[in-house]
């Protein structure tokens, strides 16, 4: 209750903004953002269809500007923004929006690719089928009415909603502290379920998930979900479901294929993942791709040219879904308006709701019938008594000035029959008229008792209702557009190497630390690669465009980069201090292509070594990984893969090792344990791994010599070994392992493939 005028009252500030945002919240929650159960629209999209309805927009009837339509929603039910109302309407009608469309319009409403409509002066609009269904039976009283805003007019609460529209074009809304999203669904599937509840009232969700077993959108697409992923979220009416775009694979001549994208995610815009998959293209992130191209007309066809038929398609497919939108998450809140209140529901909640709604509907469609059919019923016996008594019917007429009172009280009428007598027209007084009296008569009485035994018994009524959504689904049923696929495999960590075509390439390191490549794995000609000034060959390796190429300093760090992102061509190339954040003075001494499936084993000048796995050599980051420990003075004398299961060492002192390869740690990081005992002027000249029953290759730049009989040299790791045979005592290396015999003591030659 009000205080009267002038009065001063002391309040809670606190309390006053509590109650004042909570009138807020529910009022944006009942009357903005949530959805009804029972029809599945909010007030504005049920105050647009009534206002079309009003103005004889029906589909078969002439279109009219939507500014008129806009113009009536505004002045006469919802006192908004003419474009908000607009908007809403401009969803309702697009057909990559809604499921079933409700509004069909004529001019330019919108597309796929995000572009808006075309002002409301512009387009027209009217109502469609499914719109016509949703109001059908409107002026039989099935429905509450209540006062506009203004008090000048009635609209209704809710529709009758013959057509079940929540579910079958789905809603979204965001209110103060909760919001909704349900999906459009497939209206064929929506009205089996319900007549398989109307005969299985205790069905479960379980089993209306093999009948309605997942959304269907607009744009189709692929529902990549298993079924107990599903049977959850309609369980709970929370969650969310991956929505995959529809590609095929086109073959082309001389085995080259290419993707094309015929079916778009839900709500996702063509132009932006166009624009995005571009983006990948151009910022050499989506090196697989070599264009995309949009040429689609009323069908969606988006055409992906990979850069060569060697690309394995799953893996673009892979990287596509987790860095565009071809792949997205649809979420799901099935939280609605229920009997005035906001709540989450199960789909069986959903359905028995709509359910009940029409059985109320239907219910005070027969009473509103039955009502009429009795008023008739009355009239016509009215018109009975006239034709059998017509002769003193029309005495009493000819004599009395008001002859109402006078056959009221001669043949026992009331004022309403009474009247329909009187009003009854001279040729209806024909002799023929009688006997269709008396059938009009026996049809109404007929009707009136189905009518009342179906009021009397739910039964009959579920039967009729039943019969309805049989016609109904007859009338609107469509087939599935959205595919459902089981649960997706196992997500692929994908790398930038998975994505690479596998492309010959070979990588050329000068000494002072510039990187090029070359395409091929042609022998290289030294004498013909051209340096800057004094500098000269360190290393060439071959390797591949997908390969990740790693630099090694002499500080033991590592620097990896994708080899296809190196650069290429016949020039100087560029130094690794722009491609990485190399420490100034900290020079690259080694390069490789490492293979994450492989051990490697790594030695020093100091004769210290371990084996570390391919995996550990690769940096992520363009500062590096410090992967290995020197000591004082020493530095990387040898990395190369793991050939066998022994390790032979030869240091300065002309002493070689043979011991077993397990013998040595297996670090991502260290600086590993000694190979072979040194004196303290001593280094290790070199060091390899090889196959036992392969033996050893000696050489000293003039003559080799295999041993296989190693047995004079085994040892335990960190012992002494035994002399070199006789004439290999003075600058010995093993054959093939890089180091030049004769600068073996020296410093580092890598010109080798």
């Amino acid at each position: 209750m009000n205080p009267p005028a002038g009065i001063i009252l002391d309040a809670s500030l606190r309390q006053e903004l509590e109650t004042r945002y909570l009138a807020y919240a529910l009022s944006t929650i009942i009357s903005r953002s949530l959805p009804d159960v029972r029809d599945g629209l909010k007030p504005v999209h049920r105050r647009i269809l009534f206002a079309m309805r009003a103005l004889n927009l029906d589909p078969g009837s002439a279109y009219k500007k939507s500014a008129r339509v806009v113009g009536d929603v505004i002045g006469k039910f919802h006192p908004h923004g003419d474009q908000a109302a607009y908007d809403a309407m401009v969803r309702l009608a697009q057909d990559f929006a809604v499921r079933y469309p409700l509004v069909d319009g004529q001019g330019n409403f919108g597309n796929i690719d995000g572009d808006g409509a075309a002002a409301m002066r512009y387009t027209e609009a009217r109502l469609t089928v499914a719109a016509r269904a949703m109001m059908e039976d409107l002026n039989l009283d099935v429905v509450d009415f209540v006062a506009t805003y203004d008090g000048s007019l009635e609209e209704p609460t809710v529709l009758p909603s013959r057509f079940p529209n929540l579910l079958a074009n789905g809603s979204t809304g965001i209110a103060v502290g909760m919001s909704t999203s349900i999906p459009p669904h497939n209206v064929g599937e929506i009205l089996d379920a319900c007549l398989h509840l109307i005969r299985e009232p205790e069905a479960t969700v379980d089993r209306l998930l093999d009948i309605v077993p997942g959304p269907d959108f607009p744009t189709g697409g692929v529902v990549v979900a298993d079924r107990a992923e599903r049977l959850t979220i309609y369980e709970t009416g929370r969650g969310s479901l991956r929505l995959r775009a529809r590609i095929l694979r086109e073959e082309l001549p001389r085995g080259a294929w290419r993707l094309v994208v015929t079916e778009i995610p839900y709500q996702v815009q063509k132009s932006r993942l166009i624009e995005r998959i571009a983006e990948l293209i151009v910022e050499h992130k989506c090196m697989f791709l070599e264009d995309v191209r949009d040429e689609s007309d009323e069908r969606v066809r988006i055409v992906l040219e990979p850069k060569s038929s060697r690309v394995d398609p799953e893996m673009v497919l892979a990287y596509l879904f987790k860095n565009t939108d071809l792949e997205t998450r649809v979420t799901m809140n099935f939280n609605v308006i229920d009997q005035g209140r906001p709540k989450v529901m199960d789909l069986v909640s959903l359905l028995k709701a709509w359910l009940t709604h029409r059985f109320q509907v239907h219910g005070r469609r027969a009473r509103y019938e039955l009502a009429r059919i009795g008023e008739r019923l009355h009239l016509l016996a009215a018109h009975l008594i006239a034709h059998l008594n017509i002769d003193e019917v029309v005495a009493i007429i000819k004599e009395h000035d008001d002859p109402a009172p006078v056959l009221m009280a001669r043949f026992e009428l009331d004022r309403d029959q009474a009247e329909a007598i009187l009003n009854l027209r001279l040729r209806a007084l024909r002799r023929l008229e009688e006997m269709e009296i008396r059938k009009e008569m026996a049809d109404k009485e007929a009707r009136a008792r189905e009518l009342t035994a179906m009021l009397d018994d739910d039964r009959l009524m579920w039967v009729a209702i039943e019969g309805e959504l049989a016609r109904t689904r007859q009338e609107f049923a469509d087939p599935r557009r959205t595919e459902l696929a089981g649960a997706p495999p196992p997500e692929v960590i994908l790398k930038p190497e998975d994505l690479t075509p596998r492309e010959a390439v070979t990588v050329i390191l000068s000494r002072l630390g510039w990187v090029r490549t070359v395409r091929g794995h042609e022998e290289i000609v030294t004498e013909k690669l051209r340096f800057k000034g004094e500098d000269s060959l360190l290393m060439a390796i071959k390797a591949h465009a997908n390969d990740q190429i790693t630099f090694i300093t002499a500080s033991g760090k590592a620097f990896s980069m994708l080899a296809d992102r190196l650069p290429a061509g016949k020039g100087f190339g560029d130094p690794l201090t722009v491609l990485f954040n190399i420490e100034g003075g900290d020079a690259a001494i080694w390069v490789l292509a490492p293979d994450p499936e492989r051990e490697y084993f790594v030695v020093t000048r100091q004769g210290q070594g371990y084996r570390v796995p391919g995996a550990d050599l690769i940096a992520s980051r363009r500062d590096g990984k410090q992967w290995l420990t020197l000591k004082p003075n020493d530095t990387l004398l040898h990395l190369h893969p793991v050939k066998g299961s022994e390790v032979a060492a030869i240091s300065r002192g002309r002493k070689m090792l043979v011991c077993p390869l397990a013998e040595f740690p297996v670090l991502s990081r260290g600086q590993g344990v000694r190979i072979q005992y040194l004196l303290s002027d001593e280094v290790l000249m070199d060091a390899i791994t090889f196959r036992p029953e392969e033996g050893v290759t000696l050489d000293t730049g003039k003559k080799q010599k295999t041993f296989t009989d190693l047995t004079l040299w085994r040892g335990r790791r960190a012992t002494r070994g035994a002399m070199l045979p006789h004439g290999f005592l003075s600058g010995a290396v093993f054959a093939g392992s890089g180091v030049s015999p004769w600068e073996a003591g020296k410093g580092y030659t890598r010109e080798m493939f």
